[in-house]
């Protein structure tokens, strides 16, 4: 397949520059949708010249739009960060019920219906008590 070691450099290299373009096409998408400056008619015409010129409309995407491409990726990382965090901060707040003040009213609430009798509150009582963090 190779006639020489210039011929196998020279297929790495054509293939290197082949997955550049190809990952510079899909970021240069992704920025493109991800923008929300545009219109859907802007984003179509974009495409289209994208798709029909590649190299062209690239370098032209690069000129007239690369300096807002920071800006969008930032806002989307500092998004997706808040989000992530309003999620961690829901996950890990205690669930109503579990101070000892809650677990004593809830105790005092089935004492009241009958479900259990005060020796029973006294030892729930008593166990929310002694779980209290020092």
């Amino acid at each position: 397949m190779f006639d020489d070691n210039g011929s196998f450099l020279l297929a790495t290299l054509e293939f290197f520059i082949f997955l550049a373009w190809f990952m510079c096409l899909f970021w240069i998408f992704g920025d493109l949708f991800r923008s929300k400056d545009l219109g859907g008619g802007g984003k179509t015409l974009w495409s289209v010249f994208l798709i029909i010129l590649p190299l062209i409309g690239m370098l032209s995407y690069l000129i007239a739009r690369g300096n807002g491409m920071t800006e969008r990726s930032m806002a989307a990382q500092v998004d997706m960060r808040d989000r992530q965090e309003a999620y961690i901060r829901s996950v890990a707040t205690p669930a109503r019920g579990d101070s000892p003040a809650d677990q004593i009213a809830s105790a005092k609430g089935l004492l009241d219906s009958g479900a259990i009798n005060a020796a029973e509150f006294e030892q729930l009582k008593a166990k929310a008590l002694n779980s209290v963090p020092a």
